[in-house]
């Protein structure tokens, strides 16, 4: 017998063997397809479950869990502590955690436009030993140009890559096995440079979950319905229900979909007893999504290097669950940290705020935004008019275009998802990418390309 304990948020999953027969979970791959990632414990087999989040598990010598216990319980206890305090704790807790993932490490740092990864490159400004990257898609926003500034000002080596269109053709089977279908392939985009990326050093250090933890959701305080329908739009994919309403229909499940995946996310939501709205949604979304979805996507990058998250550590998740949740709202002690540390790298544009930073971005409003926002809208059109879309989104690159289509019809259609899945249902919601609304199929169509590389590889 052995013991396995999960930390708050695990990077890896970890499966256990459990009772039933060696059979596909068809219910929970429906909530797979509709939602882009598996509930709770589930996985693709129903003898087969993963570790849950902050729990105590035993298996036997064969691997069969035999029994699971919390260690961790969200919960929302805040401290009567000014903002000051709160951003003095994060920024003692948050160094020290860099410190000590990092220390003696050739630190590979990928810069956004964004906070997460600029938090960390505050932190990590006199570490000895850091190269950092970005990338843009090509023919979308240089993102670039704002890691590029970052770099600089911390005295970082910088590497630009571009996000090619039809990368993925190359790479998807190596992908699928990376990943082992638990996720779509259009977001880990490291794929496109993967081999580059692996020998600028010997540890990422990534910045996921900071926007999740250090922000609110604004909402007011909900019941119990309010919030499952406030979970629902937040992560249900359109095309994905409507898909996944056609295979429980052609696999002859029981009952109604809908009814199903509300049920489910009940559940889940009732098992997290905290009374704050925000709290409880932000505790729901790290358990459930986050470590069923974000972190198996972290397995592209460990397929290169050994990983750290300093937003997964569990004292991080302690301290926000302590911290009054109107200083968490709109990044206020993310902002604060950097304004407070490296007054520098708060002048550097904040993408989502362009062209405004992070001093002033408070500004963007009418009529203070009007000339940033007619300039690129007429950019914009005028790529539209010569032919260049501006690209915002990586399946614009993998799944629009001559080439790119004969790859996706050669796996939709002339693989083993027939067996799976039936060919008028893979027929249907390729024609309403193709005809109908190519932004909103994009996720059905991703997810039937999911299924039909695990079908090839994994369901023998």
């Amino acid at each position: 017998m052995k013991t396995i304990k999960t930390p708050i948020l695990p990077i890896q999953k970890t499966i256990a063997k459990s009772n039933g027969l060696h059979e596909l979970d068809l219910e929970a791959i429906c909530l797979f397809v509709a939602f882009g990632f598996f509930f709770d414990t589930d996985t693709y087999w129903k003898d087969e479950v993963v570790l849950a989040p902050g729990t105590l598990n035993k298996l036997d010598e064969n691997n069969r869990l035999i029994s699971s216990e919390k260690w961790f319980d969200w919960h929302y206890t805040p401290r009567d502590i000014s903002f000051n305090e709160a951003l003095q704790e994060f920024t003692t807790l948050f160094e020290i955690i860099v410190q000590e993932q990092t220390q003696g490490k050739h630190v590979i740092l990928p810069i956004s436009g964004g906070l997460d990864s600029r938090t960390q490159a505050v932190a990590l400004r006199n570490h000895p030993n850091v190269k950092s990257y970005s990338y843009d898609y090509d023919g979308g926003y240089p993102e670039t140009k704002i890691a590029k500034q970052i770099a600089a000002a911390c005295g970082f080596s910088f590497e630009s890559f571009k996000v090619e269109q039809g990368y993925l053709w190359d790479c998807i089977e190596e992908l699928a096995k990376i990943n082992e279908c638990y996720s779509e392939f259009t977001h880990p985009r490291q794929m496109a440079f993967f081999d580059a990326l692996g020998d600028m050093g010997n540890l990422f250090s990534l910045g996921h979950m900071g926007d999740l933890l250090f922000d609110s959701f604004g909402l007011p305080q909900l019941s119990l319905e309010e919030g499952l329908d406030e979970i629902i739009k937040l992560l249900l994919k359109k095309s994905g229900a409507e898909l996944a309403h056609l295979l429980w229909e052609a696999w002859g499940l029981e009952g109604n979909f809908e009814d199903y995946y509300r049920s489910r996310l009940r559940a889940m939501l009732e098992d997290i007893s905290i009374v704050d709205t925000n709290a409880k949604l932000r505790a729901f979304k790290t358990r459930y999504f986050v470590s069923r979805w974000s972190s198996n996507n972290l397995s592209v990058f460990e397929a290169m290097q050994p990983v750290a998250l300093p937003y997964y550590d569990n004292r991080m998740f302690e301290f926000i669950c302590t911290i009054p949740e109107n200083y968490l709202s709109n990044r206020q002690l993310q902002i604060a940290y950097i304004q407070q540390t490296y007054p520098e790298l708060a002048k550097i544009t904040w993408q989502a705020q362009r062209p405004f930073n992070l001093t002033n971005y408070h500004l963007n409003k009418s009529p203070y935004n009007l000339p940033y926002r007619i300039s690129n809208k007429l950019k914009r059109e005028l790529k539209e008019l010569l032919g260049k879309p501006y690209i915002t989104r990586n399946w614009e690159l993998q799944f629009v275009g001559a080439d790119n289509d004969r790859y996706l019809k050669e796996w939709l259609f002339n693989s083993n998802l027939k067996d799976l899945v039936p060919t008028k249902i893979t027929e249907a919601i390729y024609t309403n990418f193709k005809s109908k609304d190519a932004v909103t199929y994009s996720h059905s169509v991703s997810m039937l390309l999911t299924l039909a590389l695990f079908q090839e590889l994994f369901n023998e």
